[in-house]
């Protein structure tokens, strides 16, 4: 993990499109900025929330994947996928609390980080920085709601539906954030196992809806997709 200090011009910029601190006057932006360092994360860096608890992190580049593991079984479930312009650790930062998630880089994770003392002093000092985080809060409870709901009432050729159509650039047609990523990847964020996803990306392809090559995922029927994602 390599760190370089001093609001450099991506740091300026990466802070003042951040959906936290964006039309924030630009003397505070700069202050900001200032308190900003840059880390860069090699690909498949691994840490963990008491590791990391004393900082909060806002994403450059790059993606990082956010999970838990069973010690026993060594299986892993996948709470989120972390891309540009997203931020962590929110639970250490709103209730200074050590939860169990672990934090994987992909590839190669540029991101800025700055003290936890100092992020929540920012939130006493400007109250719509409050709301902001509060909004981003609430989207991820949607999403871990959503989730909930597609592992109860969902097989899970439909939850693997589901996350192509979350992932699909409709005009490309072809997956974006999840494109390159294993089976054992994919499997772990639909709550499955690695034989299951491939199977059923299998049975996916020879039912004309989707087309597989190495690292690559096109999407060639998209109303077949559509009703795949209801369980029909």
């Amino acid at each position: 993990m390599k760190l370089k200090g001093g609001a450099n011009g991506i740091g300026y910029n990466t802070i003042s499109n951040n959906i936290l601190f964006k039309d924030f006057d630009e003397s505070i932006l700069a202050e900001i900025a200032s308190n900003f360092v840059e880390e860069k994360w090699p690909a498949r860096t691994c840490s963990n929330c008491y590791q990391l608890r004393h900082k909060f992190h806002i994403i450059i580049s790059g993606r990082l994947k956010v999970f838990q593991t069973d010690k026993d079984t060594g299986r892993e479930f996948t709470l989120f996928l972390l891309i540009q312009n997203q931020f962590f650790d929110v639970i250490s930062l709103v209730d200074n609390c050590n939860h169990k998630s672990y934090y994987e880089s992909l590839e190669e994770v540029k991101m800025l980080s700055t003290p936890t003392i100092t992020m929540r002093k920012w939130l006493k000092m400007y109250p719509k920085l409050n709301e902001r985080l509060l909004t981003y809060v609430s989207q991820q409870l949607l999403s871990l709601e959503d989730y909930a709901v597609n592992h109860t009432f969902f097989d899970i050729p439909a939850r693997l539906a589901k996350l192509i159509l979350k992932n699909l650039n409709h005009k490309s047609q072809k997956l974006e954030y999840i494109n390159d990523l294993s089976n054992e990847e994919i499997a772990n964020l639909i709550g499955s196992t690695r034989a299951v996803v491939n199977r059923h990306f299998q049975d996916f392809k020879k039912e004309g809806i989707l087309k597989i090559g190495r690292k690559e995922v096109e999407v060639i029927n998209l109303p077949l997709l559509l009703k795949k994602a209801t369980n029909q």
